[in-house]
């Protein structure tokens, strides 16, 4: 946790940067900006405007998104809501605020950054390029696995062009491994007169050494995309790469904190969204969302301890439940009171560090490079990547029980020895630890390798039993102010139009 003197620093930036760099989501993609009348900034008061918008979007809608779609969470017979998730309706006006806070937001910042230029040449801001660089990899390897095109080459030039073309997916995804590239070989060699982002960047402190191990991982896991498109000689020509910046991997979970409190709109972000407001009280979304059965039967199944931490017993009867997806749930025995809740290894305060990249998924994504030949080591170094990815959970979620009588057990995606299929227990385990964290992510690993196995779809899907959602449909706002160029994409093709890296489009 942030020092209180770094707080306090931290949040006088962040009030000081809303007042002069206020936007909106209305300006998405900058279709309403006025170029007489541009914002007035710099990038050490823009980059914690721009990270937190960063840290609130994955940490709250993105998160709540992927948790209903990998069936960890689920709705109590009490209430009616979350209607859309639980039918998989799919349309342009569902969870909009992926591609529109991205635009309109993050890019916006971000791009303010990149091409600030200090008019008396004075000040080098070549490390608030670089995280804006990573930053921006980062969002657009989720908006083109969920989207497909994306504006990107004639994107967040605001008033110069407020119809950008939407680019190849695949070539977006190489433009950004190669912009991650450029950023980590910087980062390990900044010029000796840089001004150092110090409190400013909300995530690492100005460490450029983490922003290149940061930049490595989230590459590494865009390259991991490619594994079944027959491009490994690409794969591991940009693995080579990574290996020469000499940065290696994040060590450690990237998280982001400009000095969260209890305070009136500076609660940590999925605090805010799914546990309590700044009075204490509970708000209605850590009412209505609950486990699901298979969720609590499959950790009680593998005797894992950290069900205690990722859920809460029921209010009433002390015991860990779960229900089904369903938004006709039978009027008694499915109350949010007898069921379990978002728990305390998840919700652990409203100072609460924003987790935007878990240890433990860095470090699956390294097991799964060495199984697929991408690293060397082979199967003991797979398996010691493994296990410390678990560990990795385990700490995060404050678990006290021993980590190793969990993996040790000879159970199937469970213990390393007893897995039949490697990359099943890896993607299988990565699920586990991303409950109620990064679970957009394990959305995405679901479209990409079918794990969980038997993971099971919302009851009231309108698609039937086994068929999941494979990606989002463009907002009506883009087929609205940029028609010419947003390709025609329906609620059909949000089941059907897999990613490229998927080859089944």
């Amino acid at each position: 946790m942030m020092k209180k003197n770094i707080q306090i620093v931290i949040q006088s930036l962040l009030l000081l940067a809303a007042m002069v760099f206020v936007t909106s989501c209305e300006d998405f993609l900058d279709v309403n900006e006025n170029p007489n009348d541009p914002p007035i900034s710099t990038p050490n008061l823009t980059l914690p405007v721009a990270q937190q918008h960063f840290a609130n979007l994955n940490g709250t809608e993105m998160t709540y998104l992927g948790n209903y779609f990998v069936y960890n969470w689920a709705v109590p017979s009490n209430w009616s809501a979350n209607q859309e998730m639980l039918r998989y309706t799919i349309t342009n006006g569902f969870y909009t605020m992926i591609f529109e806070e991205s635009y309109g937001e993050i890019f916006r910042n971000l791009t303010y950054i990149e091409t600030y230029e200090d008019e008396e040449g004075i000040v080098d801001y070549s490390a608030y390029k670089i995280i804006s660089q990573v930053l921006k990899g980062f969002q657009y390897q989720y908006l083109v696995d969920l989207y497909g095109d994306v504006p990107y080459t004639e994107a967040n030039q605001r008033a110069e062009n407020v119809t950008p073309i939407y680019d190849d997916a695949e070539t977006v995804y190489r433009s950004v491994i190669d912009s991650l590239t450029a950023a980590a070989d910087l980062a390990m060699n900044m010029p000796n007169t840089y001004q150092d982002p110090g409190t400013a960047d909300i995530m690492f402190g100005g460490d450029m050494e983490l922003w290149a191990q940061f930049a490595n991982t989230v590459k590494l896991r865009m390259l991991l995309r490619f594994s079944d498109t027959g491009q490994d000689n690409y794969i591991q020509e940009q693995i080579a790469l990574i290996d020469a910046n000499g940065a290696g991997y994040i060590d450690a979970d990237v998280v982001a904190n400009p000095g969260y409190s209890s305070g009136t709109d500076q609660q940590s972000p999925f605090w805010d969204y799914v546990g309590y407001d700044e009075g204490g009280n509970r708000q209605d979304r850590n009412r209505l969302t609950v486990a699901t059965d298979y969720t609590i039967s499959y950790l009680e199944d593998t005797n894992d301890p950290r069900l205690e931490y990722i859920y809460a017993p029921s209010a009433d009867e002390g015991e860990y439940k779960g229900v089904y997806q369903s938004v006709e749930l039978p009027g008694s025995g499915f109350t949010e009171t007898l069921l379990s809740r978002v728990g305390p290894g998840l919700l652990k305060g409203p100072d609460q560090d924003q987790p935007i990249m878990l240890l433990a998924e860095a470090l699956f994504l390294q097991s799964e490079a060495v199984v697929r030949g991408y690293i060397d080591g082979g199967d003991a170094e797979a398996k010691a990547l493994y296990n410390e990815a678990i560990t990795a959970s385990f700490d995060y979620l404050g678990v006290e029980e021993s980590v190793s009588d969990y993996y040790d057990q000879a159970i199937e995606n469970v213990g390393w020895d007893a897995s039949s299929d490697k990359i099943e227990a890896i993607i299988t385990q990565k699920w586990v630890a991303l409950n109620g964290t990064s679970s957009i992510e394990s959305w995405v690993e679901l479209t990409r390798t079918g794990f969980p196995a038997d993971l099971p779809t919302s009851n009231s899907s309108t698609r039937g039993a086994g068929v999941y959602p494979v990606g989002l449909v463009y907002p009506a706002s883009e087929y609205s102010r940029n028609s010419n160029n947003v390709p025609a994409k329906t609620t059909d093709d949000a089941f059907t139009q897999y990613p490229f890296w998927k080859g089944q489009n």
